[in-house]
């Protein structure tokens, strides 16, 4: 394709569970990718060294950073960054994504080519890098499940090729329309949002990409998967506090239970074993990231189910205590739920000078 000299494509990152892949998730974007974009960096209270790395790579590299002082949401942070889009596609990348050369293109070319709303690539987890399949598009889907007399409204979901080695599918990987994509990477005409609004800010930390794409397909939307595009998904075990604050709330138990329920509620969804299962699973992200590791470490690597279960219990209370203390120290302090730093390129403001803006954020 010929590509214009002007950026047609906003990159947009925003947090998701951590920050201590930062450096290497943004180097990734700026190595590997050739056609011109826009970036706005959203970092929702990263710690000293990341924070000041960032300020010294939107300097050089001419991107927006914008820094709350509070941690954020997932889809908090996107739709932040998502008002400074003005160009005709938003790509939206998580912080801990490291990406291989071409997949812009790849992604853009899919796009234009086929018309698609949303197109995602292979998204690849873990390390060795972009080896293991997470996500080779999917589908997502309202059914109805009739039984007898009753009936009930149920979420479909289904991951492609899910944990599957790339080397041992590579000839069935093509592009292809499908029903979802994730938010660790996915292109998105910007238009969309005219017809949908933005991005559901109560869904805190889960089903937020079944909730869009289902928001798009409604809206007359496309989905495309193009696994010539391959980036990566690269989470760890959590030994760092300032990742291990941020993971704790992400994924604690009171934002899954709201995420879940606003989910049900909004799609008319029956509580059926999609839910329960997903119920009886909280937690689930912050004790195997961390404490089953932790566990095992204190026994020589060895799984004590018993002693496991003590911990993962006395780890709900702690993740009680450590959210609702958060939830009071945004209360007693306004202020920073009011202030958002904006770092501007230097072709939009001065030397890259920061700017505070005032904002109304919403943290939970």
């Amino acid at each position: 394709m010929t590509f214009s000299s002007q950026p047609l494509i906003t990159i947009v990152v925003a947090p998701r569970e951590r920050f201590s892949y930062a450096r290497q998730s943004l180097e990734s974007i700026f190595a590997e990718t050739s056609i011109p974009f826009e970036m706005v960096y959203v970092d929702g209270g990263s710690p000293t060294g990341v924070r000041n790395y960032l300020q010294q790579q939107a300097q050089e590299r001419g991107f927006k950073l914008i820094r709350t002082k509070h941690y954020l949401s997932p889809n908090e942070a996107r739709n932040i960054g998502l008002k400074h889009v003005k160009t005709p596609y938003v790509l939206f990348i998580d912080n801990d994504v490291d990406v291989t050369p071409g997949w812009l293109t790849w992604l853009f070319s899919c796009a234009e080519e086929t018309q698609a709303t949303v197109v995602c690539p292979l998204t690849c987890i873990g390390q060795p890098l972009h080896q293991k399949i997470h996500l080779a598009g999917g589908e997502a889907r309202i059914i109805l499940e009739v039984e007898g007399n009753q009936s009930r409204r149920k979420v479909h979901e289904k991951h492609y090729f899910v944990n599957r080695p790339v080397e041992a599918v590579q000839d069935q990987l093509q592009r292809r329309a499908c029903e979802f994509a994730e938010f660790h990477c996915m292109l998105v005409r910007t238009e969309i949002f005219e017809r949908i609004g933005p991005l559901d800010q109560k869904l805190l930390s889960t089903r937020e990409h079944i909730d869009f794409c289902l928001s798009v397909t409604q809206a007359g939307g496309t989905i495309y998967c193009e696994p010539e595009s391959v980036v990566t998904y690269v989470p760890d075990i959590l030994y760092r506090w300032s990742d291990l604050s941020y993971f704790m709330l992400r994924w604690s138990d009171e934002w899954e239970r709201k995420s879940l329920k606003h989910f049900r509620k909004k799609w008319n969804l029956d509580k059926d074993k999609y839910f329960k299962k997903r119920y009886r699973r909280l937690g689930h992200r912050r004790h195997h990231a961390f404490l089953r590791p932790l566990v095992r470490k204190f026994t020589f690597g060895r799984a004590i189910p018993k002693l496991e279960s003590m911990a993962i219990a006395l780890e709900r209370k702690f993740n009680d205590w450590l959210v609702n203390s958060y939830k009071r120290r945004i209360a007693n302090r306004p202020e920073i739920q009011s202030q958002m730093i904006m770092l501007s390129p230097p072709s939009t403001a001065s030397s890259g000078a920061i700017e505070e803006t005032a904002m109304v954020s919403n943290p939970r």
